[in-house]
């Protein structure tokens, strides 16, 4: 069923040594259960990243898509916010900024407001870029911590760009040149630059051209967003550095292990979580 193997040899996952389906440790790296139960298979074929790719962009899409059938009437069409959902749809399914997180207590958007999009070219452009950097994430450390350094470098990333809007709003203007669109602030970049980030580390543990590919992408997208009117360029700042200490605490010289994956599953499991949260709750923020 599901094409599990029951006898024979299957590739580590973790170091790339052969081993006995059944075996319950890598005699080589240590790793445990590295057949998987038989499924080793099976997730080779959903690919070096898991599926993560197709995750992130199903979900997203399916989320833009939500935000912009729940007000049809209210979508902008104008130059780069053409197919923009409204602003009471990004916050009843879970956007981040300012007024989310620290003025209405919604602590939980800083998980959700990374898989919602603010318009056709933002969710093109970021799907783009994930599927670039994660599978290349994701064979230097693994998937299970690809997601937990994607998943927290959303966070750490709209953590810090919800409260420098408050505690500094003349610094957020400096890099910002305006602030938050309509007070709040959505998109898969935080992770972005997190990826970056934690590909900047690696490339110093290792490979320097790994780090300086990595160096040129941020900066190049940093100055980017920096001419562009709209761009929470705090949140990349901020994810960038949350995706640098995460993978300084995952370390990509070791193997990956099996609580990793445990933990990128909860990852998953919780930012479902929050924007079901936030569309169960937000609907009295926008008076519906």
């Amino acid at each position: 069923m599901l094409g599990r193997q029951t006898s024979g040899s299957v590739v580590c996952p973790a170091c790339g040594k052969l081993v006995g389906v059944g075996d319950a440790r890598c005699w080589s790296c240590g790793r445990p259960y590295p057949g998987m139960w038989g499924y080793a298979g099976l997730f080779r074929r959903l690919g070096r990243d898991l599926g993560f790719v197709e995750i992130v962009t199903g979900a997203a899409v399916l989320l833009y898509a939500a935000t912009l059938i729940a007000a049809p009437a209210d979508i902008g069409f104008r130059g780069l916010d053409f197919l923009s959902p409204s602003r009471p749809s990004l916050i009843v399914f879970g956007a981040a900024g300012p007024g989310p997180v620290l003025l209405a207590g919604r602590w939980w958007t800083l998980l959700s407001a990374g898989w919602l999009h603010g318009s056709l070219i933002h969710i093109l452009f970021n799907v783009m870029w994930i599927r670039q950097l994660a599978p290349a994430t994701a064979e230097i450390y693994g998937p299970g911590r690809m997601v937990i350094v994607y998943t927290v470098a959303s966070v750490v990333g709209f953590a810090a760009s919800s409260v420098i809007a408050v505690f500094a709003p003349d610094l957020l203007r400096m890099v910002m040149g305006g602030g938050h669109p309509q007070g709040i602030t959505v998109g898969a970049s935080a992770a972005i630059f997190g990826l970056l980030g934690a590909l900047v580390h690696a490339g110093r543990r290792g490979s320097s051209a790994v780090a300086n590919q990595a160096w040129g992408y941020a900066i190049l997208l940093f100055a980017f967003g920096l001419f562009l009117p709209g761009i929470d360029n705090w949140a990349h700042l901020g994810g960038f550095a949350g995706g640098w200490l995460t993978a300084l605490v995952l370390d990509p010289r070791k193997p990956e292990r099996v609580d990793h994956l445990l933990a990128a599953l909860l990852c998953l499991l919780l930012a479902a979580a929050a924007v079901v949260a936030s569309f169960v709750t937000g609907q009295s923020l926008v008076g519906g």
